[in-house]
């Protein structure tokens, strides 16, 4: 076992990503800060075992992330069991985040979702709706990035085909962005 080398490819895949990165994690966090700053929300959606860190940035923007404040209006889509399972039997599994969207989503809310895979119908058909809406729409895709990069307005990619490290680079985009909110929006 030689788990030094799974750190390190962590570390580099982070690295790599903030070195391409960079200016377009500080304009994206930025548009979050004056949405937040607005009252609009943020509405995220992940499939699969990224669902839970949609409840996580999520609970981090209504909780907090390292200091106690003010809650800021954030919604996981993955959530409601009841919404889910009745939009999946009435609609069918594509238009589970699109519905939630169609019935939250307000022009200048942001809609951020992350994909892996760059290709799930639900998050495509998601991003269409909130575009039609005027939410503002971030993805965090990885380098294979699939048909979704085209349609939002702003991607990050990280720069790996690694799963576990892009995951883990994930995290820590959205953990820097937390920061960075709660730096600008609270602390004085």
């Amino acid at each position: 076992m030689n788990f030094k080398v799974y750190f390190q490819e962590s570390s580099e895949t982070k690295l790599k990503f903030i070195q391409e990165n960079e200016e377009k994690l500080k304009k994206i966090t930025e548009i979050i800060i004056n949405t937040l700053k607005n009252w609009n929300k943020i509405l995220i959606a992940w499939n699969g075992w990224s669902a839970a860190d949609a409840q996580h940035w999520a609970a981090e923007l209504i909780g907090r992330y390292k200091m106690n404040r003010q809650a800021l209006p954030a919604i996981a889509l993955t959530t409601d069991t009841s919404i889910l399972t009745a939009i999946w039997n009435d609609f069918w599994f594509d238009e589970i985040f699109a519905k939630q969207i169609e019935g939250l989503g307000k022009k200048w809310d942001i809609f951020i979702w992350i994909s892996t895979s760059g290709n799930s119908i639900n998050l495509i058909k998601a991003i269409e709706v909130a575009k039609k809406k005027g939410l503002i729409t971030i993805g965090l895709l990885w380098k294979w990035w699939g048909k979704m990069k085209d349609l939002v307005d702003y991607a990050l990619v990280v720069p790996s085909d690694n799963t576990p490290r892009i995951q883990e680079c994930h995290m820590t985009i959205y953990h820097s962005i937390c920061e960075e909110v709660e730096k600008n929006l609270f602390w004085n």
